[in-house]
């Protein structure tokens, strides 16, 4: 019996850790560049989009002075907008398959 009572305390501190761990991967920003820095995109701690910043060098580098920061705000708002979607349907596509494999038995960290 105290076993099983160690072995339920422990589940517990790990479901916490979890827990932790997750919600600090939420607050971090990673952030990743190219040509050089002119496409910058940020992800929190989980590898979700956040946010991506364009220069106009990166939509027209033949004469980035033609491009206007509303030009430049409109396309960073349309693929912010296309990532999340995506981002959207790829994790219910993944929660449903978890779902599937454990029989809808929610695990903390697995989804």
């Amino acid at each position: 019996m105290m076993n099983m009572m160690n072995m339920m305390k422990q589940a517990q501190n790990i479901q916490k850790k979890l827990k932790e761990a997750q919600e600090e991967l939420n607050k971090m920003d990673i952030a990743g560049e190219a040509a050089n820095g002119a496409v910058k995109v940020t992800c929190d701690g989980k590898g979700l989009f956040k946010s991506i910043k364009l220069s106009p060098e990166a939509i027209n580098p033949e004469n980035p002075d033609s491009v206007s920061e509303d030009t430049i705000e409109m396309l960073e708002d349309l693929i912010t907008a296309a990532i999340n979607q995506t981002s959207s349907k790829a994790i219910k596509v993944m929660e449903e398959k978890m779902k599937s494999v454990t029989g809808g038995i929610s695990i903390p960290g697995l989804f």
